[in-house]
């Protein structure tokens, strides 16, 4: 568009010359973000003419404002569309009159309006009316089908000082300016180091807040758990694996090894404008894989270390946080106490404050315990913290945590004995979060007791509520119920909330796995302690919600459960977590989990348990490429339990063991290996995994060419299968039939057993599997000449994998497009 506005009326600028402006074509026409960001330019330079000085610079129009420089880069770049209430005041800082005002509020809600009509029309794809990068789609185009993750942390309400702080994080990350602006280029990685417990958290969440709207494409946040007390990192692969999963990349489509999965992190990532915050890192090595390539990005680090190694390697720019100021200590007390509270008794306002170090964690522990009793003088609180046997003003130096296990324990001293006992057992469980029902196990307490309890922790800011009924800590008050559980209940109580604890996420996983594959056998638990009360899963949604939301917590349990003895514990959890994690396709977590129960089973000369440990230990590290591992484990699962003559164990091995035979094309020796599996669960009646083995047994005779055999053994399984309510086996067995009658020239029979298997795949919700059958439904309707229906189920194929984001999704489209050119 044209930078020449169309003057129109009477008023004179200094230099006589008339200043009032009417936007005729051009702001009544503007369209799209790049255009009204065009008008606003034009504008700013008015603005400046008119008051004979130079263009106003993005640090002034700031300081004016109140906003980062680098959002006042991104309105005038075209990159942002301003809020309502900021554009209003943003053309009325310029100058414009009312009616250019009026115009110009116009034209904004018209680009506003037209970017979500684009929106509507284009539902999958994405940003629409955002400045495409160099060599990028043109203005109006849809950008990629990427999500826009939001994951940061809520921000502080009662956020106070910092102004020197902010201020630096705004200057070392001022944007790269529009056209004819001499702004600083942005960096991609800044740290924000310092003592624990001083507010890096607080500061660093509260400025992604601020400058959210500069990364329009989403925001990641992973807290690295660097000084958990539990000793339990989040490693890299953990917090790439959740970063691709925020971005709704299909586990199927994840690559096995971290290097790979860091090269699609940061190609999905790249020309996009994201914000990555990575909280209470241990250490650079820990941050490294996490960085992000594009310039387009932001890299945020808070960490008790300094980092030096980025600085220094990667040109990360440093931010360090200190203790408040006598000023903002006064602020954030008041905030949160209000002003005529502190007025009152100032004396002891700055005791406190000395007393607490000016450290905020102290500061707000103490200010929740003043609110919680508005009653006691401050003067009473100081007094309390003067008597405490751990000073406070040693927080500005040395180890900290003792430190503020003063403040803990005078927070603690204030809570209801039933919820300081809950607190205390909290040091027993393995984190890192813990939900309602869990809680109540873990206390032996009815679950309708619970909320209250957790409410109270919640308000005295011991826990943390981060999601609706999910409760969590900061790795400091971990350590602090910890030492309290250690210092208060003997040791017999504390092994007994473990136990609470592990049989209640053992109970109710083991059910939900149970849903999960319906012809498993299940294992034998011991019964659960008394004030034990599992959580009721009823049907397979509730299964895959439930591991959806506890997985993280019951691999953190099998290694508590091993590190206090508790390796039956140890490996009947791992055990519950196979199903859920292959179809997650987790197979790191699931190979620590297996290596955990394998290594405690050992310990307590545990044999069943050492076996389904070699066997599920096996089925990981075929996952993960290792082929002769995974043998040795089968084999030596193989001769654990023929050992203890437990013939449906041998059973199950053999059929795990063909299958990755026959994934790697052994067709003749996987064969073997499920008759042996047929054989021995038809010798102990088990009449599930015969139907699973004699379609195991059907499908390699088919791989092997062998029809006849295979027809009569799919056939055999379907039998059985109606008898056992396995849907998805049946699913399975109704594919393996239309394949053999498929290879055998039969297609209209073939497309009957395609059909059935398509309609009990959706009863279960296979949808890849649906696809799979799909693909080859279509392959035969085009057999007998329909291909019509043929390219009507590819497209139905094609429609699933592109929703699922699989690969196999370009075989069907080419087979739909040699159907085209016949």
């Amino acid at each position: 568009m044209s930078d020449q506005w169309v003057p129109s009326g009477t008023r004179q600028t200094s230099d006589g010359s008339s200043g009032t402006f009417e936007l005729g074509r051009a702001g009544a026409e503007a369209q799209t973000l790049p255009e009204l960001a065009g008008l606003l330019r034009q504008l700013r330079r008015r603005e400046a003419r008119q008051q004979g000085e130079t263009l106003l610079t993005y640090r002034q129009l700031a300081a004016k404002t109140g906003w980062s420089r680098g959002i006042i880069g991104e309105y005038f770049s075209g990159n942002v569309l301003p809020p309502p209430e900021r554009f209003d005041a943003l053309i009325r800082l310029l100058g414009a009159t009312p009616a250019e005002q009026g115009v110009l509020a116009t034209a904004r809600d018209r680009v506003e309006e037209r970017r979500r009509h684009l929106t509507r029309d284009h539902p999958t794809t994405g940003r629409v009316g955002v400045r495409p990068r160099a060599g990028g789609p043109r203005t109006g185009t849809a950008f990629p089908p990427l999500p826009v993750p939001r994951q940061l942390p809520p921000a502080l309400p009662g956020f106070v000082g910092r102004a020197t702080h902010l201020a630096r994080l705004d200057a070392e990350c001022a944007v790269s300016p529009a056209p004819g602006d001499d702004e600083v280029a942005s960096v991609t990685v800044l740290t924000v180091s310092g003592t624990a417990g001083v507010g890096k958290t607080t500061l660093a969440v509260n400025w992604a807040h601020r400058v959210a709207d500069r990364f329009p494409d989403g925001q990641l946040y992973v807290d690295l758990r660097g000084f958990d007390s539990t000793g339990t990192v989040v490693s890299a692969v953990e917090a790439v694996r959740g970063f691709l999963e925020a971005l709704e990349v299909p586990p199927e489509r994840i690559p096995t090894h971290l290097p790979a999965q860091v090269g699609l992190y940061r190609s999905l990532l790249a020309g996009r404008r994201m914000l990555v915050l990575l909280d209470n890192a241990r250490d650079a090595d820990q941050v490294r894989p996490l960085l992000v390539g594009s310039a387009s990005c932001l890299v945020l680090v808070t960490s008790r270390n300094r980092l030096a190694g980025l600085v220094a390697t990667e040109g990360a720019r440093p931010v360090g946080v200190d203790l408040l100021s006598t000023a903002e200590s006064w602020q954030l007390l008041a905030r949160r106490l209000g002003a005529n509270r502190l007025a009152a008794e100032p004396e002891a306002v700055d005791d406190i404050i000395e007393r607490c170090a000016r450290l905020p964690l102290a500061l707000a522990v103490l200010a929740a315990r003043a609110a919680a009793n508005p009653a006691f003088p401050l003067a009473t609180l100081a007094a309390e913290l003067n008597a405490a046997p751990r000073p406070l003003d040693s927080f500005d130096g040395g180890d900290t945590s003792t430190d503020v296990q003063a403040v803990f324990s005078w927070s603690y001293r204030g809570l209801t004995p039933p919820a300081a006992r809950l607190f205390r057992l909290l040091g027993c469980h393995p984190g890192p979060d813990i939900g309602v029902a869990a809680a109540a196990s873990l206390a032996g307490l009815p679950r309708a007791e619970v909320p209250r309890l957790l409410a109270e922790l919640a308000h005295a800011h011991l826990i943390t509520e981060h999601a609706p009924g999910r409760y969590g800590a900061h790795d400091l008050l971990r350590a602090y119920a910890a030492e309290q559980v250690e210092r208060l209940e003997p040791a017999s109580a504390r092994r007994a909330a473990i136990r609470r604890g592990l049989d209640h996420y053992l109970h109710t996983a083991h059910a939900a796995a149970l849903l999960l594959q319906p012809g498993r056998d299940p294992v034998t638990l011991a019964a659960a302690a008394p004030g034990v009360l599992p959580e009721e899963i009823t049907d397979l949604g509730q299964a895959l919600a439930w591991f959806g939301v506890e997985y993280p917590v019951l691999l953190a349990a099998v290694a508590h459960a091993t590190r206090a003895g508790f390796d039956g514990h140890a490996w009947q959890l791992a055990w519950t977590l196979v199903d859920f994690l292959q179809r997650r396709g987790r197979w790191p977590d699931l190979a620590v989990a297996q290596r955990n129960a394998l290594d405690g089973a050992r310990r307590a000369g545990d044999r069943p348990g050492q076996a389904n440990a070699h066997r599920d230990l096996a089925r990981v590290q075929y996952r993960l490429g290792r082929v002769d591992e995974a043998a040795r484990n089968y084999r030596q699962a193989l001769v654990i339990f023929a050992e203890l003559g437990d013939h449906t164990g041998q059973a199950r091995t053999h059929r795990a063991f063909g299958a990755m035979l026959d994934g790697i094309g052994r067709h003749a020796e996987s064969l073997e290996q499920s008759e042996r599996a047929l054989a021995l669960y038809r010798a102990a009646g088990h009449a599930a995994g015969e139907a699973s083995a004699r379609n195991a047994v059907g499908w390699a005779h088919a791989q092997l060419g062998q029809y006849e055999p295979a027809l009569g053994h799919c056939r055999e399984a379907l039998r059985l299968l109606r008898t056992t309510g396995d849907r998805h086996g049946e699913a399975n067995t109704w594919d393996s039939l239309g394949f053999i009658h498929a290879r055998l020239g039969e297609h209209r029979a073939a497309i009957r057993c395609f059909q059935r298997a398509i309609g009990l795949y959706r009863q279960v919700s296979d949808r890849f599997d649906e696809a799979d059958t799909l693909s080859r439904l279509g392959e035969s309707r085009q057999a007998v000449g329909d291909t019509t229906g043929a390219a009507r189920s590819w497209r139905r194929a094609v429609g699933i994998l592109d929703d699922l984001g699989h690969p196999a999704a370009e075989r069907v489209r080419d087979l739909l497009a040699r159907a085209a050119r016949r």
